[in-house]
């Protein structure tokens, strides 16, 4: 037998039955459309809300479990971490129970013209033929990829990341949808960091802040499996109508982005101190390959006071009462850093004396003369 229980309950078309002569038809027609369509629509934020919801749950959930796993291992407060786990846990508890309340609410919504049939040839692709693309490309296809969109975009990216109000953001972005993408979460992410190492934290927290936007939208296209560009709209209206909780696991995620930016621009600092201060040490290395800088530091404390003084008799003395291994120890050292060279006073001779030759030959014209 065919079950026709589904069928009892459908809402008419908004202009099906017939109404009061006093009453203005077109105008009724209207309301009850409009009616049916708000209700659509708060169907659907609250359907969009809860899946962000999931999507937190899910990010917060593995964060905590991470953090136990590192605490276990290296000893950490485990009992704040089991409790955040706990309290989790029974947020996820909620979560089950609001699933399956707004089954059951769909499951009772009665069909209408709109809902009664879907079309039955639509095929979007979008975003399967994007992700496809993405994993066939090679590290040096992506980075020209990016140099080629930072190079036509970057005046507009830099737009974006000093925007301020999210009804500002959404209509930039809706405005120019190709910065809609991975390449702008990363240019944003490098601007960041570039900031935080000039020291500008007030305009570098503000970038990212609308870095993290770009990411939640871009996390919530892979979740809904559709076009980033189609979440744009839905984000920034979640945001801004969020429920404390979201918009505090939102405080959580650009707090803890501001930090993991801060580590890394230190890092990257650490990195250039090390690599000048190895240059200038290369550049100052002696005929040896010693750095004259280490070799005096090691020195003992008399003959330091020798190379300081640069006093000659006072150096030929303190090697003379040396032991002769010690003394030719450290004589070579200084030697191969360059603190002392041995034929220098030689040289110096030999060219004041080529100088003093030069002056006194005459050149071509006074034999002329």
């Amino acid at each position: 037998m065919v079950d026709y229980s589904k069928w009892k309950e459908i809402e008419i078309s908004d202009d099906e039955d017939d109404t009061h002569p006093n009453i203005d038809t077109p105008s009724l027609f209207r309301w009850r459309h409009q009616a049916r369509i708000d209700r659509m629509e708060e169907r659907k934020r609250e359907k969009e809300s809860f899946e962000q919801s999931k999507l937190m749950h899910k990010k917060k959930l593995e964060e905590v479990e991470v953090k136990l796993k590192e605490a276990e291992t290296t000893g950490g407060d485990v009992e704040s971490l089991k409790k955040a786990m706990a309290e989790i846990l029974l947020e996820g508890d909620k979560l089950v129970k609001k699933e399956k309340e707004l089954q059951a609410k769909e499951k009772v919504t009665p069909w209408n013209v709109d809902t009664i049939s879907n079309p039955g040839f639509t095929k979007t692709v979008i975003n399967k033929k994007s992700e496809t693309k993405k994993e066939e490309l090679t590290e040096e296809e992506r980075e020209r990829r990016m140099k080629q969109f930072i190079k036509e975009n970057e005046k507009i990216l830099k737009q974006y990341g000093m925007l301020r109000k999210f009804d500002d953001s959404q209509r930039f972005l809706q405005e120019h949808p190709q910065l809609i993408c991975e390449d702008t979460a990363n240019y944003l992410v490098i601007w960041c960091i570039n900031l935080e190492m000039e020291e500008k934290k007030t305009l570098s927290q503000h970038v990212a802040h609308q870095c993290i936007c770009m990411q939640y939208i871009l996390e919530l296209s892979k979740q809904l499996s559709v076009d980033p560009r189609a979440c744009v709209a839905s984000f920034f209206t979640n945001i801004q109508n969020a429920e404390p909780e979201y918009k505090a696991s939102f405080d959580d995620e650009l707090r803890a982005f501001k930090e993991r930016v801060s580590r890394r621009a230190k890092e990257k600092l650490e990195g250039l101190i090390k690599e000048q201060e190895e240059e200038e040490r290369q550049a100052r290395l002696g005929p040896g390959g010693l750095d004259p800088v280490e070799v005096f530091d090691s020195l003992p404390s008399e003959l330091k006071e020798c190379f300081e003084k640069q006093d000659i008799p006072l150096l030929q003395e303190t090697i003379a009462k040396m032991p002769h291994d010690e003394a030719a120890y450290h004589m070579k050292r200084c030697v191969d850093s360059g603190l002392w060279l041995p034929e220098g006073g030689k040289k110096q001779e030999d060219e004041a004396g080529s100088e003093e030759k030069q002056e006194s030959e005459p050149n071509g014209d006074e034999e002329k003369v």
